[in-house]
């Protein structure tokens, strides 16, 4: 096995147990704070397998502790780490067929995202990964949107000649199809260039338009809802060798945790949603929703822009954008 073995020696019980308790440990990375649902999701699944008592630990190291936040699928597939929580697009230069999980127009809300995780395109998806010795634990999809300084932005038209940020390079060519300026940019970064008038607009994720206070400088959110464009695939995964030579009642326990940890992930990524729509609302801010229509008309920019890009040179990628497009 690739995980570590430590020795719980507990003198009281090796007194009548005979001899101490072996504990296996495993190592799981992850680059945010201890407050953010994806460490939530983590603590979740150490916690429970902690409970069944099957001697098995999980040792978490958030915050980049580890390893660097895009630096973390090779060590897992080369057994460097056992677990992390990964935004499977950041591995999308490994593997062309990731950038998929980062896609504007493919996903179109929260439920159609869980589909799309018991869906055949996320069957080929893992395919690729068990290539790698990669395997997923718990899926998981978050939700972003869009604001704007001066207006809303839910139709394409809206971006027409704004100096927009957005979330992720197929998301920029996406915006450019519809004829935005592009600047790029950490979202740490949207607050001061929108204070200083270099920025209009933004994309970026529920969670980041909140804690980077970014209602303090628009006039108009458009959250995800029944409709969005911004979902990006964030699941927790995990060496598969190392899966395969724990113990069968590990395994169970694992499993069993991932199960209930999948559930509390869906439900945590609605409420950042809802969430995020409150705090802009409670700050005077307009909430602007996106109808089917508007996210039609961005997923046909999307397919001249960003599935196009997508399928340069990469011949089994049409197979895989049909597939993903297939889930209703």
């Amino acid at each position: 096995m690739k995980f570590t073995k430590t020795v719980a020696a507990v003198a009281a019980l090796a007194t009548w147990a005979g001899v101490a308790q072996a504990q296996d440990t495993l190592r799981l990375s992850h680059q945010w704070s201890e407050g953010d649902v994806r460490h939530k999701v983590a603590q979740m699944v150490a916690d429970e397998v902690a409970a069944a008592d099957v001697g098995l630990d999980i040792q978490i190291f958030p915050s980049q502790s580890l390893f660097k936040a895009r630096e973390q699928y090779k060590p897992l597939s080369r057994g460097q780490v056992d677990m992390i929580v990964f935004p499977l697009s950041y591995a999308g230069g490994l593997r062309n067929a990731y950038n998929l999980t980062l896609m504007p127009g493919l996903v179109k809300n929260h439920d159609h995202a869980a589909r799309l995780n018991d869906s055949e395109f996320m069957g080929e998806i893992e395919k690729i990964m068990a290539d790698d010795d990669v395997m997923v634990l718990v899926h998981g999809y978050l939700a972003g949107g869009f604001a704007g300084t001066e207006k809303c932005i839910t139709a394409p038209e809206d971006v027409q000649g704004l100096q927009t940020r957005a979330a992720g390079k197929a998301f920029e060519q996406m915006l450019a199809g519809a004829g935005a300026s592009i600047a790029s940019m950490s979202s740490a970064e949207i607050y001061n260039a929108m204070q200083t008038g270099v920025l209009d607009a933004a994309n970026t994720s529920s969670s980041s338009f909140v804690s980077y206070r970014i209602y303090e400088q628009v006039a108009c959110f458009t959250p995800a809802g029944e409709y969005a464009l911004w979902f990006m695939y964030q699941p927790l995964m995990m060496n598969k060798s190392v899966y395969d030579g724990l113990s069968d009642e590990q395994r169970a326990a694992l499993d069993a945790a991932a199960e209930k940890a999948e559930a509390f992930y869906l439900e945590e990524a609605k409420k950042q949603d809802g969430a995020a729509r409150d705090t802009f609302a409670e700050n005077g801010v307009e909430i602007a929703e996106m109808t089917k229509e508007q996210f039609d008309a961005w997923r046909a920019i999307a397919q001249e822009t960003s599935y196009a890009a997508f399928l340069e040179g990469s011949p089994e990628g049409q197979k895989l954008l049909d597939l993903a497009l297939s889930v209703e």
